[in-house]
This record gives C-alpha cells, structure tokens and sequence, in this order.
C-alpha cells in the first residue's frame, strides 16, 4: 500500500510541476493552470466595472468559487508531493515530514500560491468592512504571480535580478545618498521661500524623488536663483544615475539569454538529458 501511495504521489508531484518533453498530462495540467490565472485575472479587472459586476455578479461568484477551489486543490497536493524533491526530504520524519513541508511552505512560488487563495477565505475569519472586501478582490491579483512557475520570461527576469543584484544595489543606495543630499540642500536654499513645499527635508524629497526620477510633474520647484541651479545639476544626475540600472539589467539580459542557448544546445531534444552526461553514460 505504501508503494502505490509513493507512486501515486510522484505521479502527481510530476504532473504538478512543469512539463517534461513527452509528459501530455503534466503538459495540459500546465495550460489549464495558465488559463485559469489568466481569466481569473481578466475577472479581477472586469470586477471594477460596477455595470459589469452588479450584471454577473452570479456568474462572478460562481467563477472565483470554482478557482478558488482548484487553487487549494492544487496549493494542498503540492504541500503533499513536495517531500518528492530531496530539497524537502528528511530521513528522520519519514511519514508526516512537517520540517520538509514547511520549508517548501516558505519558498517565494509557494506563498504566491498561499495568496492567491488567502483572500477567499480570510473574510470567514476577521470581520472586514466594504473597502477592505475591495481591497481583497484586488489582492486575487496575485494570481498573477503563479505564471512565474510556468513562464520562461519571468523565469529569466528572476535570473537576471539574482545576478545582477549586487550591482543594482550599490546603484539604488548611490541614489538614496543622491536623493537626501540633494533634499537637504533645497530645503535650506527654498524652505524660507516656499515653505509649504520646502518646509522640510521628508518635504523637499518629494521634489528630490520628481526630478531625479525625471518624470518632472511642475507641482514643485524652486523658485530661487540658487534653487533652479542646484534644480538642473540634480535633474542632470538623475538623468545618469536612472541610465545605469538599465545597463545593468541589459547586460544581465544578455548574458542569461547567451547562457540559456547554450543550455539548450546541450540538452538532447528526444530525452532531454545533458549530452555530455548522456555521451559519458555510453562510455561506461
């Protein structure tokens, strides 16, 4: 009995996870999953249309009842199955496994999946109000989020933010000194002048974070000779400082697409092994 339950659950742990070359059922598992988030993602958005809600309002209901339930089906068999992968294996709770599970429990694509059917249920438990029953629907727009199992562009852009993190950090903390420098600066130079832009530096930094940012909205600048000086210099900087993350991630994209072709050189299409572990397996 124990085997058959060992087998019924690898079965399911690999339909689960994404498909393999030749695996039709993990395959259309995959497609149903990536349909579902989708339309449940379009309903989310439809939902604002208060014509368009009060309209289906049934057809809504019965709808998020139907995904939130293949949702927990799901979110309940991978909690099941994770023990399968050996990151979440342990020889000394063979059965139950609650120190496997958890740690599976705690990994960032498994409390996407927790999210996605927290806003379902959470009204059952803490009593809520009308604004935080909307501010529930929009938070199903996490859904979103379980396309990253499943996309292969999401899974890059992760990669690439893994890789490059270092230096996008040391580029973000050059802008938070940029930014407190500058406010400081413009507060002193334009709090007498207009203090109720300038009246502190928290105050300032929203035009610090305006111009740096180079989106430039008009509803704050300096007026004062000086100002308008320190003005250009930061909004010059900024134009430099917001070009460097974008070479960054460029770079980063470069080099992940160049690793990903040739992963996919190396991999045999017909059984997908790595060809040099394949060839020395001939060898032996």
């Amino acid at each position: 009995m124990t085997e058959i339950s060992e087998k019924v659950k690898r079965r399911l742990f690999e339909i689960l996870e994404v498909a393999s070359i030749g695996d039709l059922q993990s395959r259309a598992f995959d497609v149903f999953i990536i349909t579902l988030i989708i339309l449940n993602v379009i309903a989310v958005i439809l939902e604002t249309v208060e014509s368009l809600y009060l309209q289906f309002m049934l057809f809504f209901a019965i709808f998020e009842l139907f995904s939130v339930a293949i949702f927990t089906i799901e979110y309940i068999l991978r909690l099941w199955t994770c023990t399968i992968d050996n990151k979440f294996k342990s020889s000394s709770s063979r059965f139950i496994n609650i120190k496997g599970r958890i740690r599976f429990a705690a990994t960032p694509l498994a409390i996407v999946d927790l999210l996605a059917i927290l806003p379902f249920f959470l009204p059952m438990i803490i009593p809520y109000d009308l604004r935080f029953a909307r501010a529930l629907r929009l938070f199903r727009l996490f859904r979103l989020l379980k396309m990253a199992r499943y996309s292969n562009a999401l899974k890059t852009l992760g990669n690439v933010f893994k890789e490059k993190k270092e230096e996008l950090f040391i580029t973000l903390f050059s802008v938070l000194i940029i930014l407190i420098f500058a406010s400081s600066l413009m507060y002193f130079i334009e709090s007498e002048a207009q203090p109720e832009a300038f009246g502190s530096i928290p105050l300032a930094m929203w035009w610090g974070v305006v111009t740096l940012t180079t989106v430039g909205f008009g509803d704050v600048y300096p007026i004062t000779p000086l100002g308008r000086f320190l003005g250009a210099i930061v909004a010059l900087l900024g134009i430099g400082l917001f070009a460097l993350p974008a070479g960054i991630l460029a770079s980063g994209f470069a080099d992940e697409i160049r690793s990903s072709r040739e992963r996919r050189i190396r991999v045999c299409p017909h059984c997908g092994k790595d060809i040099d572990e394949e060839t020395s397996d001939e060898w032996r």
